[in-house]
């Protein structure tokens, strides 16, 4: 049973320290998505490799159209999409297609990005972890934090956050980032160029700056 006092780590670790592409691999998504650390990677991937193997176990059994069988199959099904991981007509094989950056793009630091409230994964960061941003009128300062389908369009800022005001210098550099970004359906890619990708870091910086100078 273990010690109550030390909980069982939730994810696998590598099965070895040392190999390069894997070590690639990691150090490319967690630029991308703004990570602190390669464990919240691990943690994404022990969660995809669950579903992957509960996906398996329904495929291989002989008949999954009636009974417990179906039951089981469809609350996956459910769970996944109520998650934001597949869409509401998906399949067990869509289940196996998932990556890790699928379960990566629902975490709450992600999706502050995405809906354009940040303007990089870095600084959506630090936006959660300093108070600024709530879903609905809880405020979460995880930002590992799930977001689910139906939490998306209930996520903003604080009301009490400073960031409410449009002259905010934040404000400002997300409105600078998506006037010159491809911005389609509230995603901006600040990876357009290597020179764009330079001004929005510069601009994130500066915005930054302000933000833990409590300019408003």
């Amino acid at each position: 049973m273990g010690e109550p006092k030390f909980s069982r780590p939730k994810y696998d670790t590598p099965s070895h320290p040392w190999k390069a592409d894997r070590i690639e691999e990691e150090h490319a998504i967690q630029k991308n998505h703004g990570l602190k650390n390669m464990k919240e990677i691990w943690k994404a991937k022990s969660q995809l490799r669950r579903h992957r193997r509960q996906a398996m176990r329904l495929i291989g059994n002989v008949d999954t159209t009636e009974g417990h069988g179906k039951r089981e199959r469809e609350d996956l099904l459910r769970s996944l999409h109520h998650k934001g991981l597949i869409a509401s007509d998906a399949d067990l094989g869509d289940i196996l297609s998932l990556t890790t950056e699928d379960v990566l793009n629902r975490r709450l630091q992600a999706q502050v990005y995405y809906k354009g409230l940040a303007c990089t994964m870095k600084q959506a960061r630090q936006l959660v972890t300093h108070g600024q941003i709530c879903i609905g009128e809880q405020k979460v300062t995880i930002p590992s934090y799930p977001v689910s389908k139906d939490e998306e369009a209930d996520l903003r800022y604080h009301p009490s956050s400073a960031l409410n005001n449009p002259n905010h210098s934040i404000r400002k550099a997300i409105e600078g980032v998506r006037e010159k970004a491809d911005y389609e359906d509230g995603e901006v890619d600040p990876e357009a160029t290597p020179e764009f990708a330079e001004e929005v870091r510069e601009a994130a910086e500066a915005s930054t700056a302000a933000l833990e100078g409590g300019d408003e």
